[in-house]
């Protein structure tokens, strides 16, 4: 089989968004927030477990302690009591209470709108941070690659990258910047119903009776399985 050019992969990549965007014209962010602080832990919360749990937890949180501030002085044994049905709750209350810490210390309370300064916040990576800035300041520097992303973007060709963080950089190069902030929210809403990691649409017997708007585009359709399971194993990134 041939190799792909760049301009065709471009051509290819641009012709999924539209299908995104005409699959998923209101795409937004799933998880419930009220400000750019709270969508920062709402980020952070977020890893590991779905959005619905965290959705539950947070109307708690941030109840007893509403600001960056507030939650800097928690106590971490109470902040992990609210955040025990989440996964890794105890490593989330300690990143959360740093991270109001840091912002309380340093921004003055302020979340800060940059990705530089963004990621300096204890367990902000590029994904949450490009989530933040797109969400709560309509800033679009990049594309969050969470398991979903990684996932598509590597089944379509898009990325032969070991991480996330690897792959956002080959995705940026293929997917025309005006499709960068759909692009956010549509393929992971796309991951979860479509593509499926065990059984995506396109093989017999997966998600939606096989009903895929990209199979005629993507070289890997029809094959069965998570070609990203053993890269994300290999090379797992320690922040989101």
């Amino acid at each position: 089989m041939p190799r792909e050019s760049m301009k065709a992969k471009r051509e290819r990549a641009a012709e999924a968004c539209r299908r995104m965007e005409q699959r998923y014209p209101e795409a937004q962010c799933a998880l419930t927030f009220r400000d750019p602080w709270s969508l920062v832990v709402a980020v952070l919360l977020s890893a590991q477990t779905t959005d619905v749990a965290v959705n539950k937890v947070t109307p708690t949180l941030f109840g007893r302690w509403p600001t960056p501030a507030d939650l800097a002085q928690a106590p971490v044994e109470e902040v992990e009591e609210v955040l025990h049905p989440l996964g890794f709750y105890r490593s989330k209350a300690r990143h959360v209470i740093d991270a109001a810490q840091m912002v309380t210390a340093e921004f003055g309370g302020v979340v800060p709108h940059t990705m530089e300064e963004l990621t300096q916040l204890p367990g902000v990576g590029r994904k949450t941070a490009n989530i933040v800035l797109n969400d709560a300041f309509g800033i679009v520097e990049g594309i969050a690659v969470d398991t979903h992303v990684f996932r598509i973007m590597t089944r379509l060709g898009l990325t032969k990258a070991a991480t996330p963080l690897e792959a956002e950089q080959d995705i940026l190069k293929v997917i025309p910047r005006e499709h960068w902030k759909a692009a956010n929210h549509e393929f992971v809403l796309f991951g979860r119903e479509v593509c499926d990691a065990r059984r995506p649409a396109c093989v017999a017997g997966g998600a939606n009776g096989g009903a895929c708007p990209l199979i005629d585009i993507c070289p890997s359709a029809g094959k069965a399985g998570n070609p990203t399971a053993k890269k994300a194993t290999r090379g797992k990134a320690r922040r989101a």
